[in-house]
């Protein structure tokens, strides 16, 4: 079936059957790839992908990491480098987005991928392969900033990093896609533990804030 929003690539298929997820990691033994993007700007129409972070993992701990800046041939804005502190000097030399596609497919195979906003860094990876040629990636993935806000309704901010500042995570390098991967692992790995000891402990209520007992 065609996508059906508008766009050359289908929209990200999220696993929202947030009360299984115990069962998938511990009895169906999935593997899972944590991953995110740091880009030249929010529009996947217009903006490139520069750095790609990802971390593979399943129930025994992580399995393996990969990170890559990504070659352009143009400056990066001010605001990204602010942002990121990412220099054009650090991608020079950097593989091309083709490689870094095909690195990331390969990384990825047969993984349900996680990420903390999950459509942005969907888009942007599928426009980029789009644009090369490439056949979209079609992963099944789950959003760690849905299941916080299921999992934490009461919290009043569901931004990655204030989320592992809840948690007690430490952060290393906010807004790199290296240290983002691993944080978002880590928000999801906590997410499924917390929800699972409440269901146990207190059935049926769900009025909770990240990090609280």
């Amino acid at each position: 079936m065609p996508p059906q929003n508008n766009e050359p690539f289908s929209p990200v298929k999220l696993l929202k059957d947030y009360k299984r997820l115990r069962r998938l990691i511990n009895e169906n033994g999935a593997v899972f790839c944590a991953f995110d993007t740091e880009t030249t700007g929010l529009s996947y129409k217009k903006d490139k992908i520069i750095e790609l972070g990802a971390v593979r993992f399943d129930k025994s701990g992580v399995l393996d990491v990969y990170d890559s800046f990504v070659h352009i041939d143009f400056a990066l804005p001010p605001i990204i480098t602010n942002i990121t502190h990412i220099t054009d000097a650090m991608l020079e030399g950097a593989p091309d987005i083709q490689k870094v596609m095909r690195d990331f497919e390969e990384f990825s195979k047969g993984c349900v991928l996680v990420a903390h906003n999950a459509q942005f860094d969907w888009n942007f990876v599928n426009a980029e392969r789009t644009r090369l040629g490439m056949k979209e990636l079609k992963n099944k993935a789950i959003d760690t900033l849905d299941l916080a806000r299921w999992a934490y309704p009461v919290n009043k901010k569901y931004s990655l990093q204030y989320l592992a500042s809840g948690m007690k995570i430490q952060v290393e390098a906010a807004h790199r896609a290296n240290d983002d991967a691993r944080v978002c692992m880590e928000v999801f790995l906590r997410a499924v533990r917390d929800t699972d000891i409440r269901a146990e402990l207190l059935p049926g209520r769900w009025g909770f804030r990240c990090g609280t007992p």
